[in-house]
């Protein structure tokens, strides 16, 4: 089973900004695959069952009125390699506010992999009208789902503890950041039919050294519904210091011998 959706662009309530340019030819471009809503570029060579596909992309040329207000509408479709179509979203009517001006406006929506989907190609398209002049663009990502098996998915940074304000993996140092992702596809104990997972979250720096003497670990090894197909992680990121980094999430299930890593990139940028 396939979750589609598309994700508000801009909000504001500010109702003065200076005359709008004039628009160019509408155009979806750098379009791109990103951790969670708000970024950095995600690098996706396959998504297992149970992942989150998120793709972001820019809004240029739309028409602007006078008073900073953008209409459109958008809906999305998943088709695989031979062009069958799986799903597809009723079209959504948007009205955004542009109170700095420009012609160009965030764009995003995701997928989420149900865990009985078919491995294979799939193309994940959306499809855009300028409710003024009646323009229409489309823009397609190509993803592969890989077959079901155990692994991290769902990776991205919040702003709150519970995940529900996301934040891009770029910060300022003194702020504090989440990281939240979830483990699927875990097997359970024949008694107690729990899983015994072992996690850890290991820093690196630029030359991929690590920031800590030994990991953070944590080992999960109850408190799951047994109807429960994800179990929620999340650590506090303190951004201490200026620099990149990779936050490198390990999980490893004690019952079924297999293990996943992921590597997450952070920047930290200095606040003078």
């Amino acid at each position: 089973m396939w979750n589609l959706a598309l994700v508000a662009t801009a909000l504001s309530f500010a109702p003065v900004q200076p005359p709008a340019p004039a628009a160019g030819p509408l155009a979806l471009t750098n379009l791109r695959t990103t951790f969670g809503e708000q970024g950095g570029p995600r690098d996706v060579k396959g998504l297992i069952p149970g992942d989150i596909l998120f793709v972001c992309f820019d809004i240029e040329g739309i028409q602007i009125d006078e008073t900073g207000k953008v209409q459109y509408q958008m809906f999305i479709e998943l088709t695989d390699a031979a062009g069958k179509s799986y799903h597809k979203t009723e079209p959504t009517n948007n009205v955004n506010f542009i109170p700095l001006g420009g012609n160009k406006i965030p764009g995003r929506a995701y997928i989420t992999v149900g865990f009985d989907q078919a491995p294979g190609d799939y193309n994940l398209t959306v499809h855009m009208t300028d409710m003024t002049n009646k323009a229409t663009k489309n823009v397609t990502q190509k993803f592969t789902v890989l077959p079901k098996d155990f692994g991290i998915v769902a990776v991205y940074m919040s702003i709150d503890e519970r995940g529900a304000i996301p934040a891009p993996t770029t910060g300022m140092v003194g702020q504090s950041l989440f990281i939240q992702f979830g483990l699927v596809n875990f097997a359970r104990s024949a008694d107690k039919k729990m899983p015994n997972i072992a996690i850890e979250m290991v820093p690196l720096d630029d030359k991929g050294t690590p920031t800590l003497g030994k990991p953070n670990v944590f080992n999960l090894d109850g408190g799951v519904k047994e109807e429960d197909p994800v179990v929620t992680v999340r650590y506090l990121l303190p951004l201490t210091r200026a620099g990149k980094f990779t936050v490198r999430l390990k999980a490893t299930d004690k019952i079924s011998g297999k293990s996943y890593t992921f590597n997450l990139p952070v920047t930290a940028l200095a606040n003078n």
